[in-house]
């Protein structure tokens, strides 16, 4: 299982701030976002847009490889004034 979190505005788009999902060996970032729309297809538009990924609090790419025990954090990129 890996850990999924949620921040900022993402967080209350999807109106949930983290879940568990099961992905196979070997896996991706890319794998994680197909095994959350497969739970919820409804947030599609949310993993359309630009978001930023990170494993383990390493800030990663869609093809970064995930393992069991991994946590996966997705967030909007901040700006700022």
């Amino acid at each position: 299982m890996i850990k999924v979190l949620f921040f900022a505005a993402l967080r209350e788009q999807l109106g949930s701030e983290q879940i568990t999902v099961p992905v196979a060996k070997p896996a991706t970032i890319a794998d994680v976002i197909d095994a959350l729309l497969a739970i919820h297809p409804q947030w599609q538009s949310a993993f359309t847009q630009s978001l930023l990924c990170a494993v383990n609090q390493n800030m990663v790419s869609r093809d970064h490889p995930v393992n069991a025990g991994d946590e996966v954090a997705f967030f909007p990129p901040v700006t700022g004034g």
